[in-house]
């Protein structure tokens, strides 16, 4: 059964600005999205008592953004897992707000990473010295971020037949919605690719060579940027500006590269069903799928992880257009 309404979304914002450029800190990019989206929920900064962040770009962390912005927050939270952790704080937001302890969380990201010339995923180690166990063990070895996803696609290509054409489609659909998208990059020099325009899947193939069999144009690109997004609990979602948006379910899991198993298998795997299954809802009822892009083979995974189509079947359900917003079949 779906579980009681207890948390919702009531305001977001994104930074506009993907090139924030000198005289900008991630700071204060976290702080212009935070009051944009208190303005679009129609609350204030007195109402927060939650405060989520990764603490990542430049160090300044849910103890930080407090003092800045002159909270007293009941609960901080600083988890800090890649890509996903925002729907992270998400979940433990509604978590906490539905035991009693918050009413109003912010969730906050903000990084000058393009700014700061950040070569995010090209290098290896830590920087927790020699005795942290991946500087001294692994990454002689040349192993980076970028090229344990390329040995995940190369071992989705050797186990199930995929190709690249097949994962160059997910490029092709997501540089397509980005050109809907007025805040979206469409041209940057420094990716080799500075036409405003759609691609298609022969400019994905002919982009190139970041880890073999990874293209430039499979592999995300490094941005300044940020937002914030506020959840409520159900009294003040009700009293909030816009209609709120419910959270229904939720699920977590965790999967780090060193573990063993299948490479191609992702935490979504663990995480999918408990979300559905909290929410009272299967992957057939999905009209809209947001899943993290960072390279087309995480696409490939979650898509398949999720329940969208079976192990290994990814690259027939994307490769027809499928993922396309205007394409009428779901997700």
């Amino acid at each position: 059964m779906p579980q009681e309404r207890v948390a919702a979304i009531v305001g977001i914002n994104e930074y506009p600005l993907r090139i924030a450029g000198p005289g900008t800190g991630a700071l204060q990019i976290k702080a212009a999205c935070a009051a944009k989206a208190l303005e679009d929920a129609g609350f204030t900064w007195q109402d927060v008592d939650a405060v989520y962040d990764t603490g990542s770009d430049q160090g300044v962390g849910g103890l930080g953004i407090s003092e800045y912005f002159g909270f007293k927050p009941t609960v901080i939270d600083n988890t800090s897992v890649g890509g996903s952790s925002f729907e992270f704080h998400a979940n433990h937001a509604m978590r906490m707000i539905a035991a009693g302890k918050c009413n109003l969380a912010l969730i906050t990201y903000g990084s000058m990473s393009h700014t700061d010339a950040r070569a995010i995923g090209t290098a290896g180690g830590t920087g927790a010295g020699q005795s942290n166990m991946f500087n001294n063990m692994e990454d002689p070895w040349g192993l980076t971020l970028i090229g344990n996803y390329a040995m995940v696609k190369m071992r989705h290509q050797h186990q199930y037949g995929t190709t690249d054409e097949q994962f160059a489609a997910i490029s092709v659909a997501t540089r397509r919605h980005a050109m809907r998208n007025p805040e979206a990059v469409k041209a940057m020099t420094d990716l080799e690719f500075v036409g405003v325009r759609e691609i298609t899947v022969e400019d994905v193939l002919d982009s190139r060579t970041i880890a073999h069999p990874l293209h430039l144009l499979e592999c995300c690109m490094v941005s300044d940027g940020g937002g914030a997004v506020l959840v409520a609990s159900a009294d003040m979602a009700r009293n909030a500006r816009k209609k709120p948006v419910w959270i229904i379910g939720t699920g977590e899991a965790t999967k780090y590269r060193e573990n063993g198993g299948d490479i191609t298998v992702s935490a979504g795997a663990q995480s999918g069903p408990i979300a559905f299954a909290e929410a009272g809802v299967s992957p057939s009822e999905i009209d809209i799928l947001m899943a993290y892009d960072s390279f087309t083979i995480t696409v490939m995974c979650l898509i398949e992880d999720l329940g969208f189509c079976r192990k290994g079947e990814g690259g027939a359900f994307v490769s027809d257009g499928r993922l396309h917003f205007d394409d009428p079949r779901k997700p």
